[in-house]
């Protein structure tokens, strides 16, 4: 009968087992194997002159024995159940482009593993807390008969006899749902943006995660509640990776305080005009304003996150709800992190008339969107939601310097392959 297979980080001495993983090392001194799994790595060592078949590294292999100290086990087996048979091309000073060509092996490395690890765990901690607050799962459709508002980084796609375009965001649908009285929803989905920028925050495919709640008094309420579930989410990351984000990525994970820091961003671009850097785009703050607001926040409230609230309604989307009757500000926010926005989000506007009138500063695509104005003509509750990008937050926790290092397999401009 086949032994059970035992887990590095659960070998025990005394015990006779079964190990599987990769060839870590391959002779060196009494070691004829250093075992590598997910978990750890295992000296396999071979008095006995056990070891029949050459092991290349790399190959995936079993290996029985006993364990006879910490993480080394005298061998009594061992079989090579896929052999490599061309070495790694991937050393210690590998580029970016190089690992994410070789991604099979790039995230056989720990360090790589534990992105992953912690991602499952981000994941599971969002879906505890919103079923604890009586929120609703959708899934909305990929492919959209119509383009967004702005027509832009769009990707059209055949569909049978009429071309159709991959969703930049479920934000109309979630809005739908709302129309609908299901009041609280989420989805982790896949969203599609045509973008050319080939930079380390940008990429064509990412899994955002959206929320919409209803009833609600203002875009506040929908900051409070991000806050909330953010702390619940980066607590439980704490707790179970804590120790091994410290010890691979160097860097403690820090749960933050509630409530997060709130700055208009007008006041924003003063604290970034103050150290002599002038944005870009009027009303907004550029990348670069980004980094050094948060810059500024940390130093002075001693918090890796800040809101930057009341955008200008001129760059924001047309469905954000002005501040108040009159105002060209908006009820809206984005979510910084470490300099980097994570969230963008939103009171959205509900009212059928005023919606249709917003809309319409953009008269030439009304009609492409009528069937969205239409979910509004039969009543609907003040709602508002964000949308996170979930490999942004991955890269503002571990401290990455490229969101495609917190991506399964990146796309962008020029990688559509592997």
């Amino acid at each position: 009968m086949t032994l059970a297979r035992t887990l590095v980080c659960d070998l025990r001495p005394g015990e006779t087992v079964r190990v599987c993983g990769w060839a870590d090392v391959v002779g060196r001194g009494d070691v004829a194997i250093v075992l590598r799994d997910h978990t750890g790595v295992a000296e396999i060592v071979d008095p006995d002159c056990r070891l029949g078949e050459p092991v290349t590294l790399e190959s995936a292999i079993e290996a029985t024995g006993t364990v006879v100290g910490p993480a080394t086990i005298h061998l009594e087996a061992l079989r090579v159940l896929g052999t490599a048979v061309d070495p790694s091309p991937l050393d210690d000073g590998a580029s970016l482009s190089e690992r994410l060509d070789c991604r099979h092996l790039d995230l056989r490395r720990p360090r790589n593993r534990l992105v992953f690890e912690v991602q499952t765990t981000m994941e599971q901690a969002m879906r505890e807390w919103w079923a604890g607050h009586d929120f609703l799962e959708v899934h909305t459709p990929k492919f959209r008969a119509s383009p967004n508002m702005s027509g832009r980084e769009l990707f059209t796609v055949e569909y049978f006899d009429r071309p159709a375009y991959l969703a930049q965001s479920p934000q109309f649908y979630k809005q739908m749902a709302m129309c609908a009285g299901f009041e609280r929803v989420f989805e982790i989905g896949p969203v599609f943006r045509a973008n050319p920028l080939v930079t380390s925050r940008h990429d064509t495919e990412f899994v955002s995660v959206d929320v919409e709640m209803s009833w609600i008094e203002s875009h506040e309420d929908v900051m409070d509640l991000e806050e909330r579930w953010l702390r619940h989410v980066v607590t439980a990351v704490a707790h179970e990776h804590g120790a091994e984000i410290e010890r691979l990525f160097g860097r403690a994970v820090r749960v933050p305080a509630t409530p997060f820091p709130r700055i208009t961003v007008a006041e924003a671009r003063r604290i970034v005009a103050a150290r002599s850097h002038e944005p870009a785009i009027d009303g907004d703050i550029d990348a670069e304003g980004e980094r050094l607001l948060s810059e500024h926040v940390d130093a002075e409230h001693g918090h890796e996150l800040v809101f930057v609230t009341e955008y200008p309604a001129g760059v924001r989307p047309f469905y954000h709800m002005r501040l108040e009757e009159g105002s060209d500000l908006t009820r809206s926010f984005d979510l910084l992190w470490n300099g980097l926005e994570v969230t963008t989000g939103a009171q959205r506007e509900h009212r059928h008339d005023r919606l249709s009138a917003q809309a319409a500063v953009n008269p030439s695509r009304v009609d492409v969107i009528r069937p969205y104005l239409d979910f509004f003509r039969h009543g609907c509750p003040p709602h508002g939601g964000f949308g996170l990008g979930l490999s942004r937050a991955l890269t503002c926790l571990l401290g990455l310097t490229d969101v495609r290092e917190a991506t399964f397999l990146p796309r962008d401009r020029h990688r559509l392959t592997p």
